[in-house]
């Protein structure tokens, strides 16, 4: 009978973050809902940071701010840049060399500066960028950047808000030419079923 009890408690508990698998995130901007798969079992630092921003809601009202590239091919970044009301601390770094993931089209990655900064501003990839994958076998600063999720719905969004126009004279150093003219407003995030 005991047996039984603790069997049945054991099986009601919740599962680890480790055996959750692909947790759902809708990202719902002024310009479409894009839906990612946060990727908890292989990158569990990272997903679990992210899934901190969603849960909390530091990410609603953050903006897509930066677009690198053109039509099927670059990266949108957004997050809170650098909003100390929103900001948690920064995370340990997960290379791709130790997820398994890659920047693929469609892949979530942490921005960051140095390994180990990352906090609230991620970007999504257009097109395969293995550049930005960790290459430990090169000089310098050869960690990459963490991917953590996919996204599932929504790369038409992605596309268009990469298209949209930029300025020629906001941001500052390699941002500068990078930056939206009108940035997109991340209105919520939100994990769904």
């Amino acid at each position: 009978m005991i047996r039984a009890l603790l069997l049945l408690i054991a099986l009601l508990l919740p599962l680890p973050a480790m055996a959750q698998g692909d947790v759902r995130v809708a990202l719902d901007t002024a310009a479409g809902r894009v839906v990612v798969s946060v990727h908890a079992d292989k990158a569990p630092v990272t997903a679990a940071n992210f899934l901190a921003y969603v849960d909390q809601k530091r990410l609603d009202g953050t903006n897509f701010y930066r677009g690198v590239g053109a039509a099927d091919y670059g990266f949108v970044q957004g997050g809170a840049q650098n909003d100390p009301k929103r900001l948690l601390p920064p995370i340990k770094h997960e290379p791709t060399t130790q997820t398994g993931l890659t920047h693929d089209d469609g892949a979530l990655s942490m921005a960051r500066y140095a390994p180990g900064s990352a906090t609230a501003d991620f970007f999504i990839v257009l097109g395969k960028m293995p550049a930005m994958d960790a290459h430990p076998e090169a000089a310098g600063d050869n960690q990459g950047f963490a991917v953590f999720a996919h996204v599932v719905e929504g790369l038409d969004v992605v596309k268009a808000i990469l298209a949209a126009p930029k300025s020629a004279t906001a941001g500052e150093g390699v941002m500068k030419g990078q930056m939206l003219e009108a940035p997109v407003k991340i209105l919520t995030a939100r994990r769904v079923p």
